[in-house]
């Protein structure tokens, strides 16, 4: 068997072996053409995440919260040069997004517990635990892409700035739509502690 075959069969055998994520089923919501557009857009650039400082300031506090954030993460993720790929998108993607880096570390620690190949019971993918509809409707179809970390990240961050835009800012609303149970008040609540601990 060939690198790429042997690489395809670990793939299947970890995202069957894997405990199911607890995400709950977001739904597929008719979007005005604009919001799709966007969303589109927002997703479409693939280049690695390069993060820009705009002063000295930024930049020491940027790598004081990777030192922090990178200590407390070590546990899930035991490879150091993992976690600092990791650390370094989910800031850029949530920044990019409108997004708090330790909102979306809380986040995907309820949606996934950092597991790169988690899948949910209604079928949510990787970290963020994007429905696979998603690809069809805002993507290039291509739903094997939601393992690779850049694009599950860009999507999460894009699809949960969508909702918390849709609900006028009211991100315990946007959370409860990202899990697909707007209104009930678990997923929105355990998010938000599990945000507390990445402050």
């Amino acid at each position: 068997m060939n690198k790429r075959g042997l690489a395809g069969l670990l793939l299947a055998l970890s995202v069957v072996t894997a405990p199911a994520a607890q995400a709950g089923n977001q739904k597929e919501e008719a979007l005005a053409d604009s919001v799709r557009v966007a969303l589109a857009n927002s997703i479409k650039d693939a280049t690695p995440p390069r993060i820009i400082f705009r002063s000295e300031a930024e930049r020491l506090r940027y790598e004081g919260w990777l030192a922090q954030m990178s200590a407390r993460l070590q546990r899930k993720l035991p490879d150091q040069q993992t976690r600092h790929e990791f650390l370094a998108t989910v800031w850029y993607e949530a920044r990019r997004a409108g997004l708090e880096p330790g909102m979306v570390l809380g986040l995907i620690q309820v949606e996934s517990a950092y597991r790169k190949y988690a899948v949910s019971l209604v079928g949510a993918r990787g970290y963020m635990q994007v429905m696979p509809f998603w690809t069809n409707v805002i993507g290039d179809r291509d739903r094997s892409a939601l393992f690779n970390m850049q694009t599950n990240l860009r999507y999460g961050c894009a699809i949960l700035r969508m909702y918390i835009d849709m609900e006028g800012g009211n991100l315990y609303l946007a959370l409860g739509r990202y899990n697909g149970s707007r209104g009930r008040p678990q997923y929105p609540n355990a998010v938000l502690t599990a945000w507390n601990n990445w402050k």
